[in-house]
């Protein structure tokens, strides 16, 4: 078929950080091109600079379309040539319809007047071509996250895509809506339509792609022919300069007594007062556990979290918290804080973080108290406390006066880690904490997990991946439409068996 697309020599320089360096990419026509690597090797940027986000100039090399040189300077540019990036945050406007969100900003107009028959028409088109059968008026503020994404694949469909980038598309997807998006690239691939891949489900990488590239420390270190028969251990071995020869690090768990206890604890949807988010769930957490709660999206285990740590979700709320035998206080954050409770989101970027400000500046925020006097932060004891965290976590930036925005999901993460850690609480909520991270960032996040279970900490751990969840925690609770419908030591756990306790539950919504 060809090659459709060459990037050579491209260097990318930030202020103190080379994030690429001299990275050579070579991509078939009508291939799936899987680009992989650990968290700040430099994957994004490559694919920012393909798209124009990083315009021609900001970068030394070449990009060669189509067998012509390129030189983008804004996303139209790029997407005029047929290349069309769905980030990782996707970029629909929740209160607009699907159809709008299609079409905006390259709406069907005749005189300067929207065509709306003709736009529905066209959304309704593309919307069978992705597998919806929603409305083209339906809210996207209406759709679940594996629709949203399906209809971001139906916008780049409308602009006549040759080239699909898409940045870790399966993150915040369940398995069903994982596969579902998955088989549309290969359908796609039957049309001509070449697609590059980025993700860290390598297990996914296996399934679809014709040709993996390997990025490491911002070089390309490898290039692998999936039609030749590639194992997830040799793509790790190239990801991380090393073989993980175990997922998880070794643990020697030391259990004592019960922290907390939480008992018949409802929770109702803030704007559906009627409908029970959380329903009657109890359970225990002892000092030293790691405690996973499993379930498929919608569970409410993200809700059943937040409306612990100082209902910070929903309303009419009810039941009790008990934390070292006493009945606790939750009802704000700051109250759930001083009972020695933190909750670190699975939304980083929307709420774990200031992404616009420093890391000196996010690390001391849950405890001003610790660098302040008479309520005056301290700058010498914010900066030391910044930069003991940053060596702890091994939190990879120029500095720590380095913007959180620009560092890689791993390491946004781990600052979030760090905020938490030195808050110093006996209970630590963590949400989907290795969401969109590489392997290697995985298992230092899996050690800091183990440390401070060792350290006598009790972690409640949320996770749509079972594997992380058996293979870090003690004791599980699967959870299922609102409520806890079974519980298993990890040992006696298994994926099929966490399965079977959901759907003799009731299914999924």
């Amino acid at each position: 078929m060809g090659t459709i697309l060459e990037m050579r020599g491209i260097t990318k320089e930030f202020p103190g950080v080379k994030a690429l360096d001299d990275v050579n990419l070579s991509v078939e026509q009508g291939e799936i091109h899987a680009l992989v690597g650990e968290n700040g090797a430099g994957k994004s940027t490559l694919m920012k600079v393909l798209s124009g986000v990083y315009p021609h100039g900001t970068y030394d090399g070449d990009i060669v379309f189509d067998g012509d040189v390129r030189q983008f300077r804004g996303i139209p540019d790029s997407e005029r040539a047929g290349i069309i990036i769905i980030h990782q945050e996707l970029a629909l406007v929740p209160l607009l319809s699907i159809a709008e969100n299609i079409f905006l900003g390259n709406e069907r107009a005749r005189g300067g007047v929207i065509d709306w028959r003709e736009t529905n028409r066209r959304t309704a088109e593309l919307l069978a071509r992705v597998g919806l059968k929603e409305h083209p008026e339906t809210l996207v503020d209406d759709l679940g996250l594996g629709k949203q994404q399906l209809v971001e694949i139906a916008k780049a469909l409308s602009k006549e895509v040759r080239l699909l980038i898409l940045d870790e598309p399966t993150s915040s997807l369940n398995e069903t809506d994982s596969q579902k998006l998955l088989d549309l690239l290969l359908e796609f691939k039957e049309h001509g339509v070449t697609s590059i891949l980025i993700s860290h489900k390598l297990n996914e990488v296996s399934k679809v792609a014709d040709t993996i590239t390997v990025l490491r420390d911002g070089a390309t270190v490898a290039r692998l022919d999936c039609h030749q028969g590639v194992s997830e251990d040799e793509i790790i071995r190239d990801m991380v300069g090393r073989s993980l020869d175990d997922r998880y690090p070794p643990r020697d768990p030391k259990i004592g007594e019960t922290v907390m206890e939480v008992r018949n604890w409802t929770v109702h949807h803030p704007l559906h007062a009627e409908r029970k988010v959380v329903d009657d769930v109890s359970f225990h957490l002892k000092r030293g556990e790691v405690l996973g709660i499993a379930g498929l999206m919608g569970a409410g285990r993200t809700e059943l979290a937040m409306s612990l740590f100082g209902r910070s979700y929903g309303r009419d709320i009810s039941g009790e918290a008990w934390i070292g035998g006493r009945k606790a206080n939750l009802s704000t954050v700051r109250r759930a804080i001083n009972e020695g409770l933190a909750y670190a989101t699975e939304d980083r970027k929307g709420f774990g973080l200031v992404l616009d400000d420093t890391i000196r500046r996010n690390v001391p925020l849950a405890n001003l108290e610790a660098i302040s006097d008479r309520t005056v932060v301290d700058p010498a004891r914010e900066a030391a406390v910044a930069e003991e965290y940053r060596g702890r976590l091994n939190i990879k930036s120029s500095s720590i006066e380095q913007e959180t925005v620009n560092l890689s999901g791993g390491n946004q993460q781990k600052v979030v880690l760090a905020k938490w850690l030195f808050a110093d609480p006996d209970i630590l909520i963590l949400d989907e904490p290795t969401r969109g991270i590489d392997v290697g960032a995985k298992f230092e996040i899996y050690t800091v997990i183990r440390d401070l279970a060792r350290a006598g900490k009790s972690i409640i751990v949320i996770s749509s991946e079972m594997p992380e969840l058996l293979g870090i925690t003690d004791r599980l609770y699967v959870m299922n439409e609102g409520r806890f419908v079974g519980e298993l030591p990890t040992p006696e756990a298994s994926q099929e068996r966490i399965m079977s306790m959901i759907i003799k539950s009731g299914g999924s919504k």
